[in-house]
Protein backbone atom coordinates (compact mmCIF):
# COMPACT_ATOMS: atom_id res chain seq x y z
CA UNK A 1 0.00 0.00 0.00
CA UNK A 2 2.70 2.16 0.83
CA UNK A 3 4.94 1.12 -1.97
CA UNK A 4 1.90 2.04 -4.33
CA UNK A 5 1.16 5.74 -3.44
CA UNK A 6 4.90 6.36 -3.30
CA UNK A 7 4.85 5.11 -7.22
CA UNK A 8 1.96 7.42 -7.74
CA UNK A 9 3.47 10.15 -5.90
CA UNK A 10 6.51 9.95 -8.26
CA UNK A 11 4.78 10.40 -11.22
CA UNK A 12 3.92 13.84 -11.44
CA UNK A 13 7.49 14.59 -10.57
CA UNK A 14 8.71 12.30 -13.42
CA UNK A 15 6.01 13.88 -16.05
CA UNK A 16 7.47 16.80 -14.85
CA UNK A 17 10.95 16.23 -15.27
CA UNK A 18 10.20 14.44 -18.45
CA UNK A 19 8.15 17.49 -19.99
CA UNK A 20 11.69 19.55 -19.03
CA UNK A 21 13.74 17.79 -20.95
CA UNK A 22 11.63 17.80 -24.21
CA UNK A 23 11.71 21.87 -23.26
CA UNK A 24 15.49 21.83 -22.86
CA UNK A 25 15.44 19.50 -26.21
CA UNK A 26 13.39 21.61 -27.67
CA UNK A 27 14.82 24.88 -27.16
CA UNK A 28 18.56 23.35 -27.92
CA UNK A 29 16.84 22.43 -31.40
CA UNK A 30 15.30 26.03 -31.88
CA UNK A 31 18.87 27.46 -31.16
CA UNK A 32 20.69 25.35 -33.46
CA UNK A 33 20.66 26.87 -37.10
CA UNK A 34 19.09 25.01 -39.78
CA UNK A 35 21.78 23.71 -42.76
CA UNK A 36 21.14 25.84 -44.93
CA UNK A 37 22.26 28.80 -42.80
CA UNK A 38 25.46 26.90 -41.45
CA UNK A 39 25.83 26.96 -45.15
CA UNK A 40 25.11 30.37 -45.30
CA UNK A 41 27.50 31.73 -42.36
CA UNK A 42 30.44 29.30 -44.21
CA UNK A 43 29.92 30.79 -47.11
CA UNK A 44 29.79 34.56 -45.53
CA UNK A 45 32.72 33.63 -43.56
CA UNK A 46 35.15 32.67 -46.21
CA UNK A 47 33.93 35.35 -48.52
CA UNK A 48 34.34 37.82 -45.72
CA UNK A 49 38.29 36.05 -45.05
CA UNK A 50 38.89 36.44 -48.54
CA UNK A 51 37.91 40.26 -48.79
CA UNK A 52 39.99 41.00 -46.12
CA UNK A 53 43.43 39.14 -47.36
CA UNK A 54 43.06 40.52 -50.75
CA UNK A 55 42.86 44.33 -48.41
CA UNK A 56 46.72 44.58 -48.42
CA UNK A 57 47.51 43.30 -51.63
CA UNK A 58 44.59 46.08 -53.41
CA UNK A 59 46.44 48.48 -51.63
CA UNK A 60 49.78 47.50 -53.20
CA UNK A 61 48.45 46.87 -56.59
CA UNK A 62 46.73 50.89 -56.42
CA UNK A 63 50.43 51.43 -55.62
CA UNK A 64 51.80 49.85 -58.13
CA UNK A 65 48.99 50.98 -61.10
CA UNK A 66 49.84 55.02 -59.54
CA UNK A 67 53.52 55.02 -58.57
CA UNK A 68 55.49 52.86 -60.87
CA UNK A 69 52.95 53.11 -63.71
CA UNK A 70 52.49 56.99 -63.30
CA UNK A 71 55.82 58.83 -64.97
CA UNK A 72 54.15 62.19 -63.39
CA UNK A 73 52.92 60.65 -59.71
CA UNK A 74 56.79 59.25 -59.59
CA UNK A 75 58.28 62.18 -60.51
CA UNK A 76 56.40 64.05 -58.15
CA UNK A 77 57.25 61.83 -55.30
CA UNK A 78 61.01 61.96 -55.78
CA UNK A 79 61.25 65.31 -56.53
CA UNK A 80 61.08 66.73 -53.13
CA UNK A 81 64.04 64.62 -52.39
CA UNK A 82 66.46 67.10 -54.06
CA UNK A 83 65.97 69.49 -50.87
CA UNK A 84 66.83 66.57 -48.51
CA UNK A 85 70.31 67.09 -46.80
CA UNK A 86 70.87 63.38 -46.71
CA UNK A 87 70.78 63.23 -50.49
CA UNK A 88 72.27 66.12 -51.13
CA UNK A 89 74.88 65.41 -48.94
CA UNK A 90 75.09 61.65 -50.68
CA UNK A 91 74.94 63.27 -54.39
CA UNK A 92 78.24 65.65 -52.99
CA UNK A 93 80.29 62.60 -51.84
CA UNK A 94 79.54 60.68 -55.48
CA UNK A 95 80.49 63.60 -57.62
CA UNK A 96 83.81 64.41 -55.15
CA UNK A 97 84.70 61.14 -55.78
CA UNK A 98 84.47 60.74 -59.06
CA UNK A 99 86.20 64.13 -59.55
CA UNK A 100 88.93 63.33 -57.40
CA UNK A 101 90.11 60.54 -59.16
CA UNK A 102 90.72 62.33 -62.12
CA UNK A 103 92.78 65.51 -61.09
CA UNK A 104 96.17 65.43 -61.24
CA UNK A 105 96.99 66.53 -57.54
CA UNK A 106 101.12 67.38 -58.52
CA UNK A 107 100.43 69.45 -61.48
CA UNK A 108 97.66 70.82 -59.92
CA UNK A 109 99.61 74.30 -58.93
CA UNK A 110 101.83 74.45 -62.02
CA UNK A 111 98.82 73.90 -64.46
CA UNK A 112 97.42 76.79 -62.41
CA UNK A 113 97.35 80.30 -64.52
CA UNK A 114 99.57 82.34 -62.21
CA UNK A 115 97.13 85.07 -61.80
CA UNK A 116 94.53 82.02 -60.62
CA UNK A 117 97.08 80.87 -57.61
CA UNK A 118 96.79 83.14 -54.50
CA UNK A 119 93.08 82.81 -55.15
CA UNK A 120 93.29 78.66 -55.21
CA UNK A 121 95.77 78.68 -52.46
CA UNK A 122 93.31 81.03 -50.46
CA UNK A 123 90.28 78.44 -51.50
CA UNK A 124 92.58 75.56 -50.09
CA UNK A 125 92.87 77.46 -47.09
CA UNK A 126 96.71 77.39 -47.72
CA UNK A 127 97.15 73.74 -46.65
CA UNK A 128 99.44 72.58 -49.20
CA UNK A 129 102.53 69.50 -49.09
CA UNK A 130 101.06 66.15 -47.66
CA UNK A 131 97.76 67.56 -46.86
CA UNK A 132 97.00 68.97 -50.36
CA UNK A 133 94.66 65.77 -51.13
CA UNK A 134 92.26 66.25 -48.10
CA UNK A 135 92.45 70.15 -49.26
CA UNK A 136 91.54 69.39 -53.05
CA UNK A 137 89.05 66.92 -51.27
CA UNK A 138 87.61 69.56 -48.86
CA UNK A 139 87.47 72.22 -51.65
CA UNK A 140 85.85 69.99 -54.38
CA UNK A 141 83.32 68.69 -51.64
CA UNK A 142 82.03 72.22 -51.13
CA UNK A 143 81.68 73.33 -54.89
CA UNK A 144 79.50 69.77 -54.59
CA UNK A 145 77.12 70.44 -51.93
CA UNK A 146 76.49 74.00 -53.12
CA UNK A 147 75.30 72.90 -56.27
CA UNK A 148 73.02 70.19 -55.20
CA UNK A 149 71.56 72.89 -53.02
CA UNK A 150 70.62 75.00 -56.03
CA UNK A 151 67.80 74.96 -57.88
CA UNK A 152 69.80 73.58 -60.83
CA UNK A 153 70.48 70.37 -59.22
CA UNK A 154 66.75 70.31 -58.60
CA UNK A 155 65.95 70.57 -62.14
CA UNK A 156 68.89 68.02 -62.85
CA UNK A 157 67.18 65.05 -60.41
CA UNK A 158 62.99 66.20 -61.86
CA UNK A 159 64.56 65.60 -65.40
CA UNK A 160 66.44 62.43 -64.65
CA UNK A 161 63.99 60.80 -63.12
CA UNK A 162 61.75 61.72 -65.39
CA UNK A 163 64.14 59.93 -67.80
CA UNK A 164 64.44 56.91 -65.80
CA UNK A 165 61.10 55.81 -64.98
CA UNK A 166 60.71 53.98 -67.56
CA UNK A 167 63.87 52.01 -66.81
CA UNK A 168 62.34 51.61 -63.44
CA UNK A 169 59.24 50.52 -65.02
CA UNK A 170 60.59 48.21 -67.43
CA UNK A 171 62.71 46.91 -64.51
CA UNK A 172 60.32 46.06 -62.12
CA UNK A 173 57.38 45.21 -64.71
CA UNK A 174 58.65 44.04 -67.90
CA UNK A 175 56.74 46.80 -69.86
CA UNK A 176 57.99 50.50 -71.40
CA UNK A 177 60.95 50.97 -73.67
CA UNK A 178 64.18 53.38 -73.42
CA UNK A 179 67.75 52.60 -71.67
CA UNK A 180 67.29 50.28 -69.06
CA UNK A 181 69.12 51.87 -66.44
CA UNK A 182 69.20 49.10 -64.78
CA UNK A 183 72.99 47.63 -63.55
CA UNK A 184 72.26 43.77 -62.05
CA UNK A 185 70.29 44.53 -58.76
CA UNK A 186 70.51 48.53 -58.58
CA UNK A 187 68.59 50.90 -60.09
CA UNK A 188 70.84 53.76 -60.80
CA UNK A 189 70.59 57.43 -61.80
CA UNK A 190 73.96 59.12 -64.00
CA UNK A 191 74.71 62.00 -62.41
CA UNK A 192 77.32 63.11 -65.39
CA UNK A 193 74.80 66.87 -65.56
CA UNK A 194 75.88 67.62 -62.29
CA UNK A 195 79.41 66.70 -62.46
CA UNK A 196 79.57 69.04 -65.31
CA UNK A 197 78.43 72.15 -63.52
CA UNK A 198 80.81 71.43 -60.43
CA UNK A 199 83.50 71.49 -62.84
CA UNK A 200 82.43 74.90 -64.01
CA UNK A 201 82.60 76.04 -60.47
CA UNK A 202 85.87 74.75 -60.04
CA UNK A 203 87.51 76.36 -63.08
CA UNK A 204 85.61 79.89 -62.00
CA UNK A 205 87.47 79.23 -58.66
CA UNK A 206 90.97 79.17 -60.23
CA UNK A 207 91.20 75.40 -60.65
CA UNK A 208 91.84 75.23 -64.60
CA UNK A 209 92.96 72.10 -64.40
CA UNK A 210 89.17 70.37 -63.77
CA UNK A 211 88.49 72.15 -67.17
CA UNK A 212 90.20 69.15 -68.83
CA UNK A 213 88.59 66.91 -66.84
CA UNK A 214 86.88 64.64 -69.75
CA UNK A 215 82.77 63.47 -69.48
CA UNK A 216 82.47 61.79 -66.02
CA UNK A 217 79.72 59.51 -65.55
CA UNK A 218 78.79 58.54 -61.97
CA UNK A 219 75.76 56.93 -60.35
CA UNK A 220 73.37 57.36 -57.77
CA UNK A 221 72.00 54.51 -56.30
CA UNK A 222 68.04 54.86 -56.33
CA UNK A 223 66.98 51.16 -55.63
CA UNK A 224 69.15 48.46 -55.10
CA UNK A 225 68.03 44.93 -53.64
CA UNK A 226 68.45 41.63 -54.83
CA UNK A 227 65.19 40.65 -54.99
CA UNK A 228 64.05 43.11 -57.59
CA UNK A 229 64.70 40.15 -60.60
CA UNK A 230 62.69 38.13 -58.09
CA UNK A 231 59.78 40.59 -57.90
CA UNK A 232 59.20 41.66 -61.30
CA UNK A 233 56.48 38.88 -62.07
CA UNK A 234 54.32 39.81 -59.09
CA UNK A 235 54.91 43.62 -59.46
CA UNK A 236 53.56 43.30 -63.37
CA UNK A 237 50.39 41.18 -61.79
CA UNK A 238 49.61 43.75 -59.43
CA UNK A 239 50.22 46.36 -61.83
CA UNK A 240 47.40 44.79 -64.33
CA UNK A 241 45.28 44.27 -61.43
CA UNK A 242 45.60 48.15 -60.52
CA UNK A 243 42.50 49.82 -59.18
CA UNK A 244 39.87 46.54 -59.84
CA UNK A 245 41.55 44.48 -56.62
CA UNK A 246 40.58 46.98 -54.23
CA UNK A 247 37.06 46.77 -56.10
CA UNK A 248 37.03 43.09 -55.56
CA UNK A 249 38.08 43.03 -52.02
CA UNK A 250 35.23 45.28 -51.42
CA UNK A 251 32.76 42.95 -53.36
CA UNK A 252 34.07 39.89 -51.25
CA UNK A 253 33.73 41.44 -47.99
CA UNK A 254 30.17 42.97 -49.05
CA UNK A 255 29.07 39.83 -50.54
CA UNK A 256 30.08 38.07 -47.10
CA UNK A 257 28.19 40.54 -45.49
CA UNK A 258 24.71 40.28 -47.54
CA UNK A 259 25.10 36.93 -47.44
CA UNK A 260 25.62 36.62 -43.58
CA UNK A 261 22.57 35.75 -40.86
CA UNK A 262 23.53 38.69 -38.55
CA UNK A 263 24.67 41.12 -41.54
CA UNK A 264 25.48 43.91 -38.61
CA UNK A 265 27.88 41.90 -36.80
CA UNK A 266 29.38 40.32 -40.20
CA UNK A 267 29.89 43.84 -41.62
CA UNK A 268 31.63 45.11 -38.17
CA UNK A 269 33.91 41.63 -38.15
CA UNK A 270 34.70 41.91 -41.74
CA UNK A 271 35.53 45.99 -41.72
CA UNK A 272 38.19 45.20 -38.40
CA UNK A 273 39.83 42.09 -40.51
CA UNK A 274 40.04 44.72 -42.92
CA UNK A 275 41.98 47.03 -40.73
CA UNK A 276 43.94 44.15 -39.28
CA UNK A 277 44.95 42.91 -42.51
CA UNK A 278 46.11 46.17 -43.97
CA UNK A 279 47.78 47.36 -40.29
CA UNK A 280 50.05 44.29 -40.95
CA UNK A 281 50.93 45.54 -44.23
CA UNK A 282 51.75 49.28 -42.90
CA UNK A 283 53.69 46.72 -39.93
CA UNK A 284 55.51 45.14 -42.61
CA UNK A 285 56.84 48.20 -44.32
CA UNK A 286 58.79 49.47 -41.23
CA UNK A 287 60.22 45.97 -40.64
CA UNK A 288 61.39 45.56 -44.52
CA UNK A 289 62.79 49.07 -44.61
CA UNK A 290 65.00 47.91 -41.99
CA UNK A 291 66.23 44.86 -43.47
CA UNK A 292 66.91 46.70 -46.68
CA UNK A 293 68.76 49.36 -45.25
CA UNK A 294 71.10 47.24 -43.08
CA UNK A 295 71.71 44.64 -46.71
CA UNK A 296 72.91 47.56 -48.18
CA UNK A 297 76.78 48.01 -48.74
CA UNK A 298 79.16 50.21 -47.15
CA UNK A 299 79.35 52.92 -49.94
CA UNK A 300 75.61 53.73 -50.30
CA UNK A 301 74.45 56.59 -47.57
CA UNK A 302 72.10 55.08 -45.25
CA UNK A 303 70.05 58.35 -44.62
CA UNK A 304 70.07 59.25 -48.64
CA UNK A 305 68.46 54.98 -48.90
CA UNK A 306 66.26 55.88 -46.20
CA UNK A 307 64.84 59.21 -47.34
CA UNK A 308 64.53 57.29 -51.11
CA UNK A 309 62.49 54.43 -49.68
CA UNK A 310 60.29 56.72 -47.66
CA UNK A 311 59.36 58.92 -50.57
CA UNK A 312 58.90 55.71 -52.67
CA UNK A 313 56.41 54.18 -50.29
CA UNK A 314 55.51 57.00 -49.25
CA UNK A 315 51.72 56.81 -51.18
CA UNK A 316 51.85 53.25 -49.85
CA UNK A 317 52.12 54.19 -46.29
CA UNK A 318 49.29 56.79 -47.11
CA UNK A 319 47.00 54.53 -48.29
CA UNK A 320 47.33 51.90 -45.53
CA UNK A 321 46.26 54.71 -42.76
CA UNK A 322 44.19 55.96 -44.64
CA UNK A 323 42.50 52.01 -45.29
CA UNK A 324 42.65 51.11 -41.73
CA UNK A 325 40.68 54.70 -40.90
CA UNK A 326 37.81 53.81 -43.47
CA UNK A 327 37.58 50.63 -42.12
CA UNK A 328 37.87 51.18 -38.14
CA UNK A 329 35.30 54.08 -39.26
CA UNK A 330 32.34 52.05 -40.85
CA UNK A 331 32.97 49.64 -37.92
CA UNK A 332 32.29 51.52 -35.21
CA UNK A 333 29.69 53.59 -36.96
CA UNK A 334 27.96 49.83 -37.98
CA UNK A 335 27.97 48.92 -33.99
CA UNK A 336 26.62 52.09 -32.18
CA UNK A 337 23.64 51.68 -34.77
CA UNK A 338 23.12 48.04 -33.47
CA UNK A 339 21.06 46.94 -31.04
CA UNK A 340 24.17 45.90 -28.37
CA UNK A 341 23.50 46.91 -25.04
CA UNK A 342 26.43 49.18 -24.49
CA UNK A 343 25.66 50.50 -27.76
CA UNK A 344 22.22 51.81 -27.04
CA UNK A 345 24.09 53.17 -23.48
CA UNK A 346 26.02 55.40 -26.31
CA UNK A 347 23.82 56.53 -28.05
CA UNK A 348 21.28 57.08 -24.73
CA UNK A 349 23.99 59.28 -23.73
CA UNK A 350 24.50 61.09 -27.18
CA UNK A 351 20.72 61.90 -27.67
CA UNK A 352 20.47 63.22 -23.49
CA UNK A 353 23.50 65.33 -23.91
CA UNK A 354 22.13 66.96 -27.04
CA UNK A 355 18.72 67.13 -25.39
CA UNK A 356 20.14 69.06 -22.32
CA UNK A 357 21.80 71.24 -25.16
CA UNK A 358 18.31 71.90 -26.60
CA UNK A 359 16.47 72.87 -22.98
CA UNK A 360 19.33 75.52 -22.39
CA UNK A 361 19.08 76.80 -25.59
CA UNK A 362 14.89 76.73 -25.22
CA UNK A 363 15.55 78.22 -21.60
CA UNK A 364 17.67 81.14 -22.95
CA UNK A 365 15.13 82.04 -25.88
CA UNK A 366 16.36 80.17 -28.26
CA UNK A 367 13.47 78.98 -31.06
CA UNK A 368 13.39 76.57 -33.92
CA UNK A 369 10.22 77.67 -34.82
CA UNK A 370 8.92 75.86 -38.53
CA UNK A 371 12.31 74.32 -38.98
CA UNK A 372 12.03 71.93 -35.77
CA UNK A 373 8.79 70.03 -36.46
CA UNK A 374 9.97 69.69 -40.21
CA UNK A 375 13.30 68.13 -39.41
CA UNK A 376 11.55 65.98 -36.54
CA UNK A 377 9.32 64.92 -39.50
CA UNK A 378 12.58 63.85 -41.82
CA UNK A 379 15.02 63.57 -39.75
CA UNK A 380 15.59 59.50 -41.16
CA UNK A 381 15.64 61.14 -44.64
CA UNK A 382 18.19 63.37 -43.74
CA UNK A 383 20.46 61.29 -41.71
CA UNK A 384 20.84 58.86 -45.02
CA UNK A 385 21.06 62.00 -47.18
CA UNK A 386 24.32 63.20 -45.04
CA UNK A 387 25.54 59.67 -45.05
CA UNK A 388 25.63 59.76 -48.22
CA UNK A 389 26.75 62.93 -49.21
CA UNK A 390 29.86 62.43 -46.57
CA UNK A 391 30.34 58.89 -48.67
CA UNK A 392 30.72 61.19 -51.59
CA UNK A 393 32.94 63.95 -50.46
CA UNK A 394 35.28 60.57 -49.77
CA UNK A 395 35.08 59.56 -53.53
CA UNK A 396 35.60 62.51 -54.63
CA UNK A 397 38.50 63.19 -52.72
CA UNK A 398 41.50 62.82 -54.92
CA UNK A 399 44.19 61.21 -52.66
CA UNK A 400 42.11 60.84 -49.65
CA UNK A 401 44.39 60.18 -46.36
CA UNK A 402 44.04 58.85 -42.97
CA UNK A 403 43.27 62.18 -41.40
CA UNK A 404 40.84 62.57 -44.48
CA UNK A 405 39.08 60.06 -43.32
CA UNK A 406 38.79 60.88 -39.66
CA UNK A 407 37.64 64.58 -40.49
CA UNK A 408 34.92 63.56 -43.24
CA UNK A 409 33.58 61.35 -40.30
CA UNK A 410 33.82 64.52 -37.79
CA UNK A 411 32.05 66.71 -39.91
CA UNK A 412 29.26 63.77 -40.39
CA UNK A 413 28.96 63.50 -36.46
CA UNK A 414 28.94 67.47 -36.35
CA UNK A 415 26.26 67.76 -38.89
CA UNK A 416 24.07 64.44 -37.24
CA UNK A 417 24.55 66.51 -34.03
CA UNK A 418 22.51 69.63 -35.89
CA UNK A 419 20.25 67.25 -36.86
CA UNK A 420 19.33 65.70 -33.86
CA UNK A 421 19.41 69.08 -32.00
CA UNK A 422 16.73 70.27 -34.38
CA UNK A 423 14.60 67.40 -34.36
CA UNK A 424 14.70 67.02 -30.92
CA UNK A 425 11.06 66.69 -29.32
CA UNK A 426 9.10 69.02 -27.47
CA UNK A 427 8.96 65.98 -24.28
CA UNK A 428 12.22 64.97 -24.93
CA UNK A 429 13.60 68.95 -24.07
CA UNK A 430 11.19 69.09 -21.16
CA UNK A 431 12.77 65.65 -19.86
CA UNK A 432 16.20 66.86 -19.98
CA UNK A 433 14.89 70.31 -18.63
CA UNK A 434 13.40 68.88 -15.43
CA UNK A 435 16.74 66.39 -15.11
CA UNK A 436 18.95 69.81 -15.15
CA UNK A 437 20.32 71.16 -11.99
CA UNK A 438 18.00 74.79 -11.44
Amino acid sequence: MTDGSARSDDQPERAEIQALRERVVALESARRPPPAHRFRALAAAVLIVLGCLLAPLAVVAAWAADEVGDTDRYVATVAPLASDPAVQNAVADRVTDALMTRIDLPALLADAAPQDRPRLRKALGGRLGDSLEGAVRSFVHDKARAVAASDAFRTVWTQANRGIHSSLDKALTGAGGGAVQLKGDTVALDLGPLVDRVKQRLVAAGMTAAGRIPAVHTDFTLVRSEQIGKAKTYVRLLQIAGNWLPVLAVLLVAAGVLLSVRRRRALVAGCLGVAVATGVLGVALRVFRVLYLDRLPADVSQDAAGAVYDALTHFLRTSVRMVVALAVVVALGAWLTGPGRHAGLVRRLWTSGIGAVRATADRAGLRTGPVGPLVRRYRTWLTWILVALSLLVYLLWPFPTGWVVVGIALCLLFLLAVTEFLAAAPDTVERASAGAPG
